[in-house]
């Protein structure tokens, strides 16, 4: 199945982890939970940044994986995708798995937001892990759930 056009951007605030994010992956995961063409730009920031961020647009005066910025869902979907390298690197450390297995579950989370999806309560949340969890298998990685 052909999956739906994608323009990328990809920038390094914090560059710990590029080796980890080649465009063709990073690109590779957000395309498989696209379900309409997208125009998406990705920043990998660090800790200051991640945490600015949350506290001035979400309230939460920490530092978080990842946050969506979805500005338009079609046509064509417009969003930017934040995601904090040291948080992420904690969290895969923590949970026991690679730092290319968590950034892809988020990348696939994040895009998903950025389409409407959200896990407000428990039924959206379900189906919201359900669909990562399809979008994850079929890229080859493990239900993130599971653990």
């Amino acid at each position: 199945m052909a999956r739906p056009e994608l323009t990328l951007s990809l920038q390094f605030a914090d560059a710990s982890h590029r080796a980890h994010l080649p465009r063709h992956k990073v690109a590779r995961w957000i395309r498989a939970a696209l379900e309409a063409p997208g125009e998406i730009t990705v920043r990998i920031v660090g800790a200051e940044e991640g945490q600015s961020l949350n506290r001035d647009f979400r309230g939460k005066d920490y530092a978080t994986n990842v946050l969506t910025f979805d500005y338009a869902h079609e046509p064509v979907v417009q969003a930017d995708l934040i995601l904090c390298a040291p948080v992420i690197a904690a969290e895969a450390k923590q949970q026991q798995i690679t730092l290319e297995a968590h950034y892809a579950h988020l990348l696939v989370h994040g895009t998903l937001h950025a389409q409407g999806h959200d896990h407000e309560d428990d039924d959206e949340a379900r189906e919201m892990e359900a669909l990562e969890t399809e979008i994850l298998a079929g890229l080859g990685y493990d239900d993130p759930y599971a653990r």
